[in-house]
């Protein structure tokens, strides 16, 4: 929904420098939304319209947004064409949120499809946002339920058009507002990457293009790029993993290149892959115990729940735009939507942030430990 306001490159180092997670031939395994699950106590009426003051202009854009975007990676919910989908988004729609991120390869364009069937005659209350896999279907096994990944593919120009013609086949409309990179092939230059987006959006299939993913080294050289090919359309923002538990201990320069180029940030995992979601306490372990029971501590004064805590966290970064999450049921989407209207004390978030600070300086530390053990063990 739109506002009535209206050279060659490498990532710093190898791909080793992303979590594991964000390796070419992992990240399918990992590019799934985040479950966020818990109790409802502070809810969003169903009868409630989203106002125009509880929008959030998407970096430089003319795309307002929902501080609480929807994913469809869905993990216990059919990625398939089945009610269940359809109840959650349609959940959404009713309450007021706006903004919608999907992916071919979640379900290998099963999640699209429960999607495009979701908005179906209300394409113009929302924004859409999908992604472009360097990767291809299982021709073996495409089972849109199964977390199998295919082959390896290396993006050109036909074939980000054959991507996205396939993904608009499945959402049913002739564009999407936004149109992201999932990840790096690892070999293509960041200028041809660029000018093959330009074209997608001069082709009106998507309004503007982004990424996810990438390293702040590699946002940095797309926005080196728009500045110097005038007319060219510039990267509008970038799709990244954040939470309490991790800070930005995955690339601390991220925010800066964000926050320097005036880009929209749409942060995914509020609650660690739902490692923080009430009922997963036993398998937390020692390190993170006090992140739950600061996470639960806030929670209880300010008659929340801790999924809501959690997204509140996330949007108290002056960069982020909206919150990622992966509502499995429309009880969970008025539980998270009401994550996005808490307001966090500044004693409370003054807390979060030192447990958050303590974590991160206990990972850092393992890293170094680990990293000591491999060298020791190659000597």
């Amino acid at each position: 929904m739109m506002s009535p306001k209206s050279s060659d490159y490498r990532s710093s180092g190898s791909r080793t420098d992303f979590p594991d997670y964000r390796t070419r031939r992992n990240f399918l395994t990992k590019c799934c939304g985040t479950v966020i699950g818990g109790t409802l106590t502070a809810s969003v009426s169903s009868a409630a319209k989203i106002r125009s003051d509880r929008l959030v202009r998407f970096g430089k854009t003319d795309l307002y947004v929902t501080r609480y975007c929807q994913g469809t990676a869905f993990r216990q919910v059919p990625r398939d064409d089945r009610p269940e989908g359809r109840a959650i988004l349609h959940r959404c729609l009713d309450v007021g949120i706006n903004f919608f991120d999907s992916a071919e390869a979640y379900g290998w364009g099963g999640s699209e499809t429960v999607l495009g069937r979701a908005i179906r005659g209300r394409r113009d209350e929302v924004v859409l946002c999908t992604k472009a896999a360097p990767s291809s279907a299982p021709v073996q096994d495409p089972d849109p339920n199964k977390f199998k990944p295919g082959g390896l593919v290396t993006f050109s120009e036909k074939i980000l058009f054959e991507k996205l013609e396939g993904s608009l086949k499945r959402l049913r409309t002739d564009h999407v507002d936004l149109y992201l990179f999932h990840d790096w092939d690892g070999t293509t230059p960041a200028d041809l990457l660029a000018e093959w987006m330009d074209k997608l959006v001069q082709s009106g299939k998507t309004r503007y293009w982004g990424v996810s993913n990438f390293s702040a080294q590699q946002v940095a050289r797309f926005c080196e790029i728009a500045g110097a090919r005038i007319g060219q359309s510039s990267i509008a923002g970038t799709e990244d993993y954040y939470h309490i538990a991790v800070g930005e201990r995955h690339d601390p320069e991220l925010f800066k290149v964000i926050r320097n180029n005036h880009l929209g940030m749409l942060a995914f995992s509020p609650q660690n892959e739902g490692q923080l979601s009430p009922g997963r306490e036993d398998k937390l372990g020692k390190a993170k115990t006090p992140i739950v029971r600061a996470l639960d501590k806030v929670a209880r004064e300010l008659g929340a729940t801790r999924p809501q805590v959690c997204i509140a966290w996330v949007l108290s970064h002056p960069e982020v735009t909206s919150v990622l999450g992966g509502a499995e049921s429309p009880e969970h989407v008025e539980e998270n939507f009401g994550g996005t209207q808490l307001e966090l004390p500044p004693d409370a978030l003054a807390m979060l942030n030192a447990v958050s600070k303590k974590y991160l300086q206990h990972r850092l530390k393992r890293i170094e430990q680990v990293q000591a053990e491999k060298a020791q063990a190659s000597n």
